[in-house]
């Protein structure tokens, strides 16, 4: 008889089936809603980033363990201590960001109030380093 699946690998196959689902709402989610699905997900201490983040420095710390036992190459520690370092890098850029994701992500305000129009402008790629 087949040994039945491991929790964690089961709930890793639906935590991944989840995310997929996530991403479908999100591509089909007005503005505010997306943005508050963003706000959430990017969130870096409670988010689905933070804690991928999270995820990947314990990855780290574990391929760490193992590579100084000899049982994994340094190399594989290496790349997960890389990408740990990424992502978390790349959660600082996005909290530059996490302001304008929560104002999109309220309540429009009464209509009495002048807002301006949003107006569409030129797109900046920055990378910082």
């Amino acid at each position: 008889m087949p040994q039945p699946t491991p929790h964690p690998l089961r709930l890793a196959d639906e935590i991944t089936r989840q995310l997929g689902q996530l991403a479908d709402h999100l591509a089909q989610a007005p503005p505010r809603e997306a943005a508050q699905i963003l706000g959430k997900v990017l969130d870096g201490d409670k988010g689905v980033l933070g804690r991928v983040t999270a995820l990947m420095i314990t990855g780290a710390h574990f391929a760490k363990d193992h590579a100084q036992r000899g049982i994994l190459p340094p190399e594989v520690w290496l790349a997960l201590g890389r990408a740990a370092n990424e992502l978390h890098d790349v959660g600082l850029d996005l909290d530059e960001h996490a302001d304008v994701i929560s104002q999109l992500a309220k309540p429009p305000a009464p209509a009495s109030t002048a807002t301006p129009t949003p107006a569409a402008s030129a797109m900046v790629v920055r990378r910082r380093r």
